[in-house]
């Protein structure tokens, strides 16, 4: 598995391209929640139809709402990939542990815990 968690700067954009995908072993999965850019959404398209890897899971994209013409859309082994907004991990259940945990978090710093 490769997670990916990196601002996008000169150095990482397209750090991931068809090149890195197919070193990597058939059975990896390739988690991209840094920035759109990092990954070259076209190549990992084409990994994902190739059978390269084994599946990926993206929440940035270089453009953002997803276009209906980006390759990613219209890869043939949909079942190898989950695509979801960047601001997925914002549902209001998220938010109020989130909130929870922040709490319980200085409830114990100031118990000296």
């Amino acid at each position: 598995m490769v997670s990916i968690h990196a601002p996008l700067t000169d150095q990482t954009s397209n750090l991931v391209g068809y090149r890195e995908l197919s070193c990597m072993k058939n059975s990896a999965i390739l988690i991209n929640t840094g920035r759109g850019g990092i990954v070259n959404e076209a190549d990992l398209a084409r990994a994902i139809d190739e059978n390269l890897i084994a599946g990926a899971a993206v929440d940035v994209f270089t453009q953002e709402p997803l276009p209906a013409d980006n390759p990613l859309m219209h890869v043939n082994h949909k079942e190898k990939l989950i695509l979801t907004p960047h601001i997925a991990w914002t549902s209001v259940e998220a938010r109020n542990l989130l909130m929870d945990k922040v709490y319980e978090n200085i409830v114990s710093y100031m118990n000296g815990d």
